[in-house]
């Protein structure tokens, strides 16, 4: 597609000038800018603007969707046109967070920390429905694959291992990329993680058969626990091998680093972590999965809804990534699996459904670039990434979001009562994959609802709108 200076020109004006710029980069599909007074853009300048398919504001960048390939062309000459600086990713995610709250900055970087590990476990989850497929009884017949064919008991043996080892060295893996946000040594991080789970160590889930051996220092008990599957120790951990690491940095000669900085670092940071760190973030740990097991043990179906309501709406903030680490804590527990994940599954669906229902709505009305942008999001969503829907289509047009969170709380409540377990990994669709096998049935069946409900939902609300919201959906031309 060429494209015109003039448009790239009316961007820059629409969003405030170039004297509004702080910096800019890009990614597939969308200009990613981070402002310095995002109040001064002309939302209704961007729409009108035939490059932008469409545009929302997430993690205190405004992110404009121009579509792959194209962006790259728009991208050069909006850094000719305004003079800003180029970056990163990685420097405007930096410069963004500069503009958020405290507590926007701690989100930011829980999701820092757990995001870069997500391939991973989204890869291991996969892996474990693979050999959910082989293992599964009543799927196939009344004995699972592994029993009709034995030759295939070793495959599916081998890749149980290749699945389950990311989630049994999660600490490990917590380690590396704590280190890596925290400013230390990331393969300082990964040693410590494993420290926090060598053999050596006891099992958590093998307190209850006997007793745990001791460390005897200078009077002091300390327990021989092993930290596997558990998220708070290590993190905690990291944070202060990061600290130690940087302070040595700073007073060690250089000569001598190799020597004294990560041998110390770790040592201290290896004492504080059993004698205070560990025992004490087991504990908060502990009282964390508790509590979310109390809640979906006894009202499964008000948990359900509660969070099937507000996962969309926590996604707008950004809050949604703190709840990674109640889900690995979940998953490290004798649980073996996480109640929130399956519900942020359907919640995926739900957005991308209500989405196919504006496309429908799009569609009847023959506007053609908001049809398409409906059509792609909503399928992009189904396969687990929303941001497109949600701030694309759904939410400027409320009534499609409105049904998507409605739709997303019942059949919250329906997984919540049937306390359907699964695995952080893929969302949308997929996500059936790394749900635990015994809870298939139910959950193909709440999957099915997600993905028509919302969108008659959409379309039937839609003749029940405002003013000003039949003026977006159904009198598109008045605005043009």
């Amino acid at each position: 597609m060429a494209v015109k200076r003039k448009d790239v020109q009316d961007i820059v004006k629409a969003i405030g000038g170039k004297d509004n710029v702080n910096t800019a980069t890009h990614c597939v599909t969308r200009l990613r800018i981070v402002l310095k007074d995002d109040n001064k853009v002309d939302k209704d300048a961007l729409d009108d603007n035939k490059l932008v398919k469409g545009q929302f504001k997430a993690d205190n960048q405004y992110q404009i969707v121009i579509g792959p390939g194209t962006v790259d062309e728009v991208y050069k000459q909006f850094i000719a046109e305004t003079g800003a600086e180029e970056a990163s990713k990685e420097e405007a995610k930096a410069a963004a967070a500069k503009k958020g709250n405290p507590l926007q900055r701690l989100v930011k970087l829980l999701g820092d920390i757990f995001i870069p590990i997500l391939p991973a476990l989204v890869t291991a989850g996969l892996l474990m429905g693979i050999n959910n497929l082989l293992t599964m009884k009543d799927l196939f017949g009344a004995k699972p694959l592994v029993e009709q064919y034995p030759q295939l008991g070793d495959i599916s043996n081998i890749i149980n291992v290749i699945a389950s080892t990311a989630f049994i060295f999660l600490p490990a893996l917590i380690g590396w990329s704590s280190m890596k946000v925290f400013g230390g040594s990331p393969i300082l991080g990964l040693v410590l993680g494993l420290i926090l789970m060598n053999p050596q160590l006891v099992s958590q889930y093998d307190i209850a058969k006997g007793h745990i051996p001791t460390w005897n220092l200078f009077g002091l008990e300390i327990k021989q626990l092993n930290y596997q599957g558990q998220v708070l120790p290590v993190l905690i951990a990291a944070y202060v091998l990061a600290l130690i690491e940087k302070a040595l940095n700073k007073v060690v000669h250089d000569s001598i680093k190799m020597l004294v900085v990560g041998p110390v670092a770790l040592l201290v940071t290896g004492f504080l972590s059993f004698i205070i760190i560990g025992p004490v973030a087991l504990a908060i740990g502990t009282a964390i999965t508790g509590a979310v097991q109390f809640v979906f043990e006894h009202a499964g179906w008000l948990g359900g809804a509660i969070y099937g309501f507000f996962y969309a709406p926590l996604v707008i903030t950004g809050l949604h990534h703190m709840f990674l680490a109640v889900d690995f804590q979940l998953m490290g527990s004798k649980l073996g699996g996480t109640y929130l994940w399956p519900i942020v599954a359907i919640s995926n669906i739900c957005q991308g459904s209500a989405a196919f229902g504006a496309w429908f709505i799009y569609r009847r009305r023959k506007m053609v670039k908001e049809e398409g942008l409906a059509l792609t999001s909503s399928v992009s969503a189904f396969l687990g990434v929303t941001e497109p829907a949600m701030f694309g289509v759904n939410l400027p047009l409320k009534v499609p979001f409105f049904a998507a969170i409605c739709t997303s709380s019942i059949l919250g409540a329906i997984v919540g009562a049937n306390r359907v377990l699964g695995s952080v990994g893929v969302g949308g669709i997929p996500a059936f994959i790394s749900i635990q096998s015994e809870y298939w049935w139910i959950y193909l069946t709440v999957t099915f609802l997600a993905i028509f409900v919302p969108a008659i939902l959409t379309i039937i609300f839609s003749s029940f709108t405002t003013v000003k919201a039949k003026k977006m959906v159904e009198t598109p031309d008045e605005s043009k």
